[in-house]
């Protein structure tokens, strides 16, 4: 089979052909159609996980695919060939993921039978954000009303979270580059903060060129403060000048170890560093709410395998980039 691999941590990705795996007891075998890209996929190249889980080499990275089971292994009765399925695989050996044309995975993996209305592309794009955005939502407990502001808005998580907290009533408020501020409105947000400019949405004609910071803009704009804040991107001090808007009894959270958990305390605020813990259910409540319209899977970037080697830790994506396969 075509797949992607690395030859060593750090090593630059290139296709390659490697040897189709088989379905053994308690697995399924999926040929894929697409797989999305994340972050992380680059974080496993250089080696994050070195010394945490084992690693085979040459190694096919990839978490999210989709596409239809072509074989199970004994044992397996609750999907058959021909299903339509989506997942988040990471798997230890680390090695065996979804930027390839098969994978194997065992049947207790946090996989979803596909609605006939969403797309094996589509639904290649949800598993590691779209979980992650909802992990959010559920341990911020956000509510109609609330202020939310997302530094970060423009990429996977963030397009998603943007969605999300629309859909729960509230006030989003979304960083974003001024070329993306028309995307950013039409996915939810009430604000777009871009980086050197304030656009209030309710008032378009309001855009005043800035050097401020996102926390100063966003003092300007809402001075009474914020009650939740997501912060997909910051390191430490800016998350802490971004968590200085929220008021006490809110909520801040990093997904990138940025917060001071114990600042935070003390300042009444819950969170911290939130790592995504969703599975099954939280895929199947994602696809629930694509099936029905109301969250749209924001793809920027569909490279083909061939291609896809320069796709992986591209900076900059506005949505998802998903390996058709």
């Amino acid at each position: 089979m075509r797949a992607i691999v690395v030859r060593e941590f750090g090593g630059k990705p290139e296709a390659a052909d490697m040897p189709i795996p088989e379905a053994g007891p308690g697995q399924i075998q999926i040929h894929l159609e697409a797989a999305g890209v994340n972050p992380f996929d680059q974080r496993i190249i250089d080696g994050f996980l070195d010394g945490k889980l084992p690693h085979d080499f040459p190694m096919i990275p990839g978490v999210d695919g989709a596409g239809t089971v072509s074989a199970v292994g004994a044992g397996v009765d609750d999907f058959e060939i021909g299903d339509r399925v989506v997942g988040k695989f990471l798997i230890p050996p680390v090695g065996h993921g979804t930027f390839a044309e098969y994978i194997v995975v065992p049947r207790e993996s946090t996989i979803a039978k596909l609605p006939d209305e969403v797309t094996a592309i589509r639904a290649a794009a949800l598993p590691t954000a779209g979980i992650t955005a909802l992990d959010l939502m559920r341990a911020a407990g956000v509510s109609g009303g609330q202020k939310v502001l997302i530094v970060g808005a423009s990429g996977g998580v963030g397009s998603y979270l943007v969605q999300l907290a629309a859909l729960a009533g509230a006030h989003t408020i979304a960083t974003a580059r001024p070329d993306d501020t028309d995307r950013m409105i039409r996915l939810g947000a009430t604000e777009v903060v871009n980086y050197g400019r304030i656009t209030v949405t309710d008032s378009p004609t309001h855009a005043e060129a800035s050097e401020l910071s996102v926390a100063d803009s966003v003092r300007i704009t809402d001075p009474g403060g914020i009650d939740v804040l997501f912060d997909l991107v910051s390191p430490p001090p800016v998350f802490a000048d971004n968590a200085s808007l929220v008021k006490p009894g809110g909520s801040a959270y990093s997904t990138i170890w940025s917060a001071n958990e114990a600042e935070l305390q003390a300042r009444d605020i819950k969170g911290g560093n939130l790592e995504s813990t969703g599975g099954a259910a939280e895929l199947r409540e994602l696809l629930r709410l694509v099936g029905d319209a109301d969250l749209m899977v924001p793809i920027s970037n569909m490279p083909p395998l061939a291609e896809a080697a320069d796709a992986i830790g591209a900076p900059g994506a506005r949505g998802k980039t998903v390996i058709v396969i």
